[in-house]
Formats: C-alpha cells, sequence, structure tokens
C-alpha cells in the first residue's frame, strides 16, 4: 500500500501532467504559430510580467485563505482561460488572457511547492527520516511525471499539424538563414513558418481546453486538503493584511535567497530559449512547424526521466556535483549551437540538442526547488513565490528581446547568466556546508559536555 502523502503527490502531478500537456504544448507553438507582429511572444512576455505582479503579493494571500488544494484549482482555471484565447487569437484575446494566466501562475507553482514540502516534512516524521531527503525524492517524483507533459503536449501538436496538406519543401535559401549564421529575425518571412488549416489549430486548442478541464477535476476531486486547519486558523486570526502582503519583499533581507536570484533566473533564460528560439531559429526553419512538437517531445522525455533519477541521485551526490552537471551540458550546447548550421539531412542533431536540455532543465527544476523549501522551511510560501518571481523575470526578459536581438546574441545573454550562476550558487552551497558541519560538530560534541 502506498502512503497516503504519496498518493497525494502522485494526484498533484497527474493535474500537473494533464494541464501543462495544453500550456506546454502551446508555449512550444507561440512563436511559430502566432508568428504575426510578434503576437505569440508577446503574450508570452506578458504572462511571465503578470506572474512577477502576481508573486508579489498573491500566493501568501491566497494559501493562507484558501489552502494549497483549492488555490491549485482557481490557478488551473487560469491557466485554461489561455487557451480559450488561442481560439481566435489576437491581440484582444491573446493580451487579457495571459494577465489572467499570470495572475494565477504563481499562486499555482508556489501551493504545489508548499504541498509537497509539506507532504514530505509529513512523511519524513512517519518514516524516521531526514525531511530533505523526502522533499528531494517528492519532487523527483513530481518532475518526472510533470515534465513528460512536453512528450503528450507535443505529440498531440505534431500528429494534428502532421494532416496540414500545405506543407511545402522548404527552400535553400531558407536553411541558410537557419540558427545563429543569420540573426534569425526573419524567419517568419518564408512560407514554411505560415499557420496550419484553421479547423487544424481548432481541433488541437479544443482538445488542449479537454485536458486542462480535467486536470481542474482531478485535482478537486482526489486531492486532500492537508493544510485546511491552518488556512482556516489563518482566517480567524485577523492577521494584517500588509503583512501577508509584504511577506515575499521581506525575504529578500535574506543574503541567501538574494544570492540565488541569478540561479533562479537562468532557469526562466535557459526554458525561454529552447520554447522560443530553438523551436523558431533552428527546427521551423530547417524542418517546418510540424516538427516542432517531435522535437519538444524528446525535451520532455529526457526530462522526466532524468527528473526521477536526478531526484533519487541527490541523495547520494548532494546537489553540488549535479548543479555543476547542468552547468557543463548547457554550457557545451550553447557553444555548440553558436556555431552549428541546421540542415534537414542532419536530422538526428535536431534532437541531441532538446535531449541534452531536457537533462540539464531537470536539474535546474528538481534541485532548485528542493533548495528553496530546504533553506526556507519557515517561509515557504513566500520563498517560492520570490522563486516564481525571480524566474519569471528571466522570462520576461527573454521573450522581451526576441523579436529584435539577433539570435548569437541571445546565445551569449544566456550563456553569461550561466556565468553568473555558476559564481554564486557555490556560496550559498558552502554556507549551507558550513552551517551543517558545525551543527553536526556541536551534537556530537554534546554528549562528551554533559
Amino acid at each position: 500500500m502506498i502512503s497516503r502523502n504519496f498518493k497525494n503527490v502522485l494526484v498533484v502531478s497527474i493535474g500537473f501532467l494533464s494541464l501543462f500537456t495544453a500550456y506546454g504544448g502551446l508555449q512550444s507553438l507561440q512563436s511559430s504559430l502566432n508568428a504575426a507582429e510578434g503576437m505569440g511572444v508577446a503574450s508570452l512576455s506578458v504572462v511571465y510580467a503578470s506572474i512577477i505582479i502576481s508573486s508579489m503579493f498573491l500566493p501568501p494571500i491566497m494559501i493562507k485563505n484558501l489552502g494549497c488544494k483549492w488555490t491549485i484549482v482557481v490557478s488551473m482555471a487560469c491557466y485554461v482561460s489561455y487557451s480559450l484565447g488561442n481560439l481566435f487569437p489576437g491581440w484582444y484575446t491573446l493580451i487579457p488572457t495571459s494577465v489572467i494566466l499570470g495572475l494565477g501562475g504563481s499562486p499555482l507553482w508556489s501551493a504545489k511547492c508548499t504541498y509537497l514540502t509539506i507532504s514530505g516534512n509529513m512523511q519524513a516524521a512517519k518514516d524516521n527520516k531526514k525531511g530533505s531527503d523526502v522533499i528531494n525524492y517528492y519532487f523527483g517524483i513530481f518532475f518526472f511525471i510533470f515534465q513528460s507533459s512536453a512528450v503528450w503536449g507535443n505529440l498531440m501538436s505534431s500528429l494534428i499539424f502532421g494532416q496540414d496538406t500545405a506543407i511545402v519543401d522548404i527552400p535553400q535559401e531558407q536553411l541558410e538563414s537557419c540558427g545563429a549564421a543569420d540573426c534569425g529575425l526573419n524567419v517568419t518571412a518564408y512560407g514554411n513558418t505560415t499557420r496550419p488549416e484553421q479547423k487544424l489549430v481548432w481541433t488541437l486548442v479544443g482538445s488542449y481546453i479537454g485536458v486542462g478541464v480535467l486536470a481542474i477535476l482531478i485535482v478537486a476531486v482526489f486531492l486532500d486538503n492537508i493544510d485546511r486547519e491552518q488556512a482556516s486558523e489563518f482566517r480567524g486570526s485577523q492577521q494584517p493584511f500588509c503583512h501577508t502582503f509584504l511577506a515575499t519583499f521581506r525575504l529578500l533581507k535574506d543574503w541567501r535567497l538574494v544570492t540565488l536570484i541569478p540561479l533562479t533566473m537562468y532557469s526562466g533564460f535557459e526554458q525561454s530559449f529552447l520554447s522560443g528560439e530553438y523551436t523558431k531559429n533552428y527546427v521551423t526553419c530547417a524542418l517546418g512547424i510540424h516538427y516542432v512538437g517531435f522535437v519538444m517531445m524528446c525535451f520532455g522525455a529526457s526530462n522526466s526521466l532524468c527528473s526521477i533519477l536526478f531526484g533519487r541521485l541527490a541523495q547520494h551526490t548532494g546537489r553540488a556535483p549535479l548543479f555543476a552537471l547542468a552547468a557543463l551540458t548547457n554550457l557545451s550546447c550553447i557553444i555548440a549551437l553558436l556555431y552549428w548550421r541546421p540542415h534537414r539531412d542532419q536530422l538526428v542533431v535536431f534532437f541531441v540538442f532538446p535531449a541534452l536540455w531536457g537533462l540539464s532543465d531537470a536539474i535546474w527544476q528538481t534541485q532548485t526547488n528542493a533548495l528553496y523549501g530546504i533553506l526556507f522551511p519557515r517561509e515557504k510560501e513566500a520563498a517560492f513565490a520570490n522563486y516564481r518571481m525571480w524566474e519569471s523575470l528571466g522570462f520576461v526578459i527573454a521573450f522581451a528581446y526576441s523579436t529584435f536581438l539577433c539570435l548569437e546574441y541571445k546565445l551569449y545573454i544566456v550563456l553569461a547568466v550561466l556565468v553568473v550562476t555558476a559564481i554564486t550558487y557555490p556560496i550559498v552551497e558552502y554556507h549551507e556546508h558550513k552551517l551543517k558541519s558545525s551543527t553536526e560538530a556541536l551534537q556530537s560534541a554534546w554528549p562528551v559536555m554533559g
């Protein structure tokens, strides 16, 4: 029999899998599907700008009043609205629904992280294990299931768009402009990035709406409300609104959080590069939009498998070696992408890069989420709100310069943020190692002193 806490982890994970099958698939296609006037990328910028705003005040207020379960349910409904906006994409439909999604984004992720951390600590207390080990394991399970959403969402898009009768061979002139060889801003000028038939777009978006609604039902029906009592106590305590409102900002007084900002922002930069730049300037440019789904499926499969692997491995190796592996893998990919000239005859290479990127992203996601939960156990809601805020700032900056910076410079920016991360993260890790060593030394000395 699986434990109740593990069952809840599975329910949260399956709910997110269903929800992000829809949103992840749409995000991967925005730069190619709604390329006119940069509308798709602009909508993603608005999404993550709204997440930044919601991170400043919404997560602690919603979680403490509604509890984690109902915060997740309400926030999931915000995500479904974005799929509705994509039924008839235009500035007046995409931008408002992007704002709604963004407002629900930070509470959704903060509630999920808080829920998994509470579940991990509860199970650790039952089994007499270290809380950090169980939390790491639960985050690994979550990301293993969640990241496979990239497989299913992109499989849906490739199978549906593969039925398009307007697919044409890509001219040599376009192939010469793919990758970092050319600026990459004029990819949409070529015929192969035009929208598929409208009925196919409606079929895909309608399917995405369906799986989004399914996600809401799964969580609402099957997830236990484990923090109901804490939420009820908070509503009855009459805690000042400003105290909850400022919780996210108060945590910035902790130097460890400030030092982790580059690591957290890098997560946004690297994800936005793959979903926004790689899909458009390498895959759509050289192979066509119907290949985007297949390539991103490879990213999702790699990410999913590596998430469960590294969630387990972290218990034996610690976080630092895994972060080093992720940094070296991303560094190698960035350098290779600067020099690679994509061509349709090199089909396997198009899948190698997202597979390696998925390996790295699995580490960035599982270990950074777990790190926040371990470093700030008493301010979980505010800590995870900060995580979403700074990660979203990385997304916003990357999507904001997407339409006017050349691809080569975008790669250099991702590389620069990675270097800063490699300098700042070890400072926190070293401090925690010293703190842990001194605590263990005191504990071992205590019986002797007694």
